[in-house]
């Protein structure tokens, strides 16, 4: 499929709106793009728009999604809905666009429909990967750059080893390389305790498994710093990306979820765009979710999502 999918994420959340307004911004030629998702719910909320409408959805090309017009309950989490998204995610799938992006799906409503997924990246990655491939969570805002080196579990549940750290950080190389066309990136990594441990007096993680994960990585000629105290990394990046500076570092590598997210979110805001990197076609999204307490009131900001959009067609060239 030579063409941008965009998926309008859970139907009572704020997707379909955030798309449709999207797409109105961008005005994207009709061969740009086809939208999954279901008529029922694209003109629903193309009908809430105020005085005029947000988007002729006819005129990009529509792939159908099962679901009933009653089913439309904006702010509700529901299985119907948890369903439609899965349905959506595994059709884009077996589609292979040239790239996909996905607005926010509620976690809880997959769980409510059967489906067991900790997020849309854990689904893509059962349905795309092919021989070993891991998806992997990257944040982009312009040229701030995160990765997570794991993604929605527990903080009590993270299982940092030296080798998982080795292959991440090999396949951020083959990303920088392929799709962001930068060589021989370079790279910051976090520490996982508070001051990077203080040599193993807050935490033995840097001294057992991130220190001689470094040492690997600096052999096989990969620029990547031994780990660093995650708060004074993210002042500095946040004040290069504030005035509009190139920062020092390609990317920055966090070792769980929050030390990633609240830095970037904090300093771009709408300007932060999920990213799936690692299996064969990209993948953008928003950088929030479903918004269920705006749903269906015409009050979604829609920046984020343009700027998936625009990502999305940015590295897919």
């Amino acid at each position: 499929m030579d063409k941008i999918a965009i998926l309008t994420g859970d139907p009572n959340g704020i997707g379909a709106e955030i798309t449709l307004k999207a797409l109105n911004i961008l005005n994207l030629p009709n061969d740009k793009a086809a939208l999954i998702s279901n008529r029922e719910v694209l003109n629903y909320y193309n009908s809430i728009a105020g005085q005029c409408c947000y988007q002729d959805i006819n005129k990009y090309e529509i792939i159908e999604i099962p679901y009933k017009k009653s089913d439309i309950r904006p702010g509700e989490i529901t299985a119907e809905a948890g369903e439609f998204s899965f349905k959506a995610l595994k059709k884009v799938c077996e589609l292979k666009p040239r790239a996909i992006v996905t607005a926010p799906v509620a976690k809880n409503a997959l769980h409510l429909a059967g489906h067991n997924f900790n997020g849309q990246t854990e689904v893509l990655q059962k349905y795309l990967s092919h021989d070993g491939q891991l998806a992997e969570m990257l944040f982009v805002a312009d040229n701030f750059r995160v990765l997570l080196l794991t993604r929605h579990c527990a903080l009590k549940d993270i299982n940092l080893t030296k080798e998982v750290v080795i292959k991440k950080v090999e396949n951020l190389v083959k990303t920088f390389e392929t799709v962001f066309r930068i060589e021989n990136p370079k790279f910051a990594l976090c520490g996982f305790n508070p001051h990077a441990g203080e040599d193993g007096i807050l935490g033995k993680e840097e001294i057992d498994i991130l220190i001689p994960a470094v040492d690997y990585l600096r052999n096989e000629g990969i620029d990547i710093t031994y780990p660093k105290p995650s708060d004074t990394l993210f002042i500095n990046a946040g004040k290069n990306y504030a005035n509009g500076e190139k920062d020092y570092y390609d990317c920055y590598i966090a070792c769980y979820h929050d030390q990633g997210l609240i830095p970037i979110k904090t300093v771009a805001g709408e300007k932060t765009v999920n990213t799936t990197i690692g299996l064969d076609v990209i993948r953008t999204s928003p950088g929030h979710g479903t918004a269920f307490d705006i749903a269906g009131k015409d009050a979604a900001n829609p920046n984020s999502m343009v700027e998936a959009i625009k990502l999305a067609i940015e590295l897919s060239k």
